[in-house]
């Protein structure tokens, strides 16, 4: 099992960038591809990013490709979501998820934090 926990989010102005990071419990961190989603209220959970178990591979959404980064630290337990060029359409709570399998999917991602608000001004 993995315990999942956010930080980092906040108000930006739009152009500003954020770092948000997701600290995970467990000796099983790494064999954990790990994924970032996103939630607006009204609207269904998005998919922002993932990254596989070594960090060797990621994939984006359309809607962030090269703004965002997803990185990770095994020996830290850590994964990373650095958001860079923000705007206002990012504003959404995200949270960090863990899945066996490297998806796009939400239902494959067994394991949620709580999530961390990110606002965007105009």
């Amino acid at each position: 099992q993995v315990q999942l926990e956010e930080s980092g989010g906040g108000l930006v102005q739009a152009g500003g960038s954020l770092r948000l990071s997701c600290a995970a419990s467990g000796r099983t961190f790494r064999s954990y591809a790990m994924g970032w989603f996103r939630q607006v209220p009204g609207k269904e959970r998005e998919f922002v990013g993932a990254i596989n178990w070594s960090g060797g591979n990621t994939y984006y959404a359309d809607s962030v490709k090269g703004r965002f980064t997803i990185s990770r630290d095994n020996s830290n337990n850590t994964v990373y979501l650095q958001m860079n060029s923000l705007k206002p359409e990012d504003t959404a709570i995200y949270y960090c998820a863990a899945s066996r399998i490297y998806s796009v999917s939400r239902n494959e991602y067994a394991y949620w934090g709580q999530g961390t608000q990110v606002t965007v001004s105009s």
